[in-house]
């Protein structure tokens, strides 16, 4: 399997390019637009045909490349089905599978940091989007954000996986790469709560900056960055 993750230092978003190469058939998750000539170079070094992209959900710090992807490639946008964006041409609906040669990923429904978001599950590799974080989870105060939703995602579906199960994120501030679902109910800051109670209460009086560009880049994704 070809494994790549890839990341732009404007937004700190992760990017993963994921191939069984085999077939010599790619996907990307999570493309940032100004990197996309980077992608289009990656691929062609590696003889990949990009046949899928997936936004794990609309994104409101950086605009997404799956338009130009398109443009480029021919490839298939893909999101969860209860994402706004209409252009999408494959809407997959929670426990769907997603097939990449050989490979196949589960699509799960996350809501919480938006009400579009979902993860993806690829054998032990878990895409949480922003839905997880390492040592923090997604903020839920825009884009019909719900701590409640937030919680039920994180609690009741991602740590149920198994310890082992890799996270890697759609963000990091920090410099992390990977971490485990094991490692981040023991230690993410986030995570020790008794309730869901607590854990709203947490979510509510983070008082983060929003994004600056947040309605632009809301309004291009969802058009698929077009």
């Amino acid at each position: 399997m070809i494994f790549k993750q890839l990341f732009d230092t404007k937004s700190s978003t992760y990017t993963y390019l994921i191939s069984s190469g085999n077939g010599r058939e790619a996907l990307i998750i999570d493309p940032v637009l100004e990197n996309v000539n980077e992608y289009i170079y990656i691929l062609k070094e590696l003889d990949l045909k990009l046949v899928k992209v997936i936004d794990t959900h609309i994104h409101a710090d950086h605009v997404t490349g799956a338009s130009k992807l398109k443009n480029i490639t021919k490839c298939s946008t893909i999101m969860g089905n209860h994402t706004p964006a209409e252009s999408v041409e494959i809407k997959v609906k929670d426990d769907e599978y997603i097939n990449l040669d050989n490979i196949k990923i589960r699509a799960m429904y996350t809501p919480g940091h938006t009400s579009d978001s979902y993860s993806f599950l690829m054998n032990n590799y878990l895409f949480s989007g922003d839905t997880l974080l390492i040592n923090g989870t997604g903020r839920t105060d825009f884009q019909n954000g719900n701590a409640k939703d937030a919680y039920n995602s994180i609690f009741n579906k991602l740590l149920k996986l198994p310890d082992e199960t890799l996270l890697y994120p759609a963000h990091d501030y920090k410099g992390e790469k990977v971490s485990t679902i094991g490692k981040e109910r023991k230690q993410n800051p986030r995570l020790q709560v008794n309730s869901v109670d607590e854990y709203v209460e947490i979510m509510n009086n983070l008082n983060i900056k929003k994004p600056s560009e947040l309605e632009f880049n809301v309004s291009r994704n969802i058009n698929l960055g077009a």
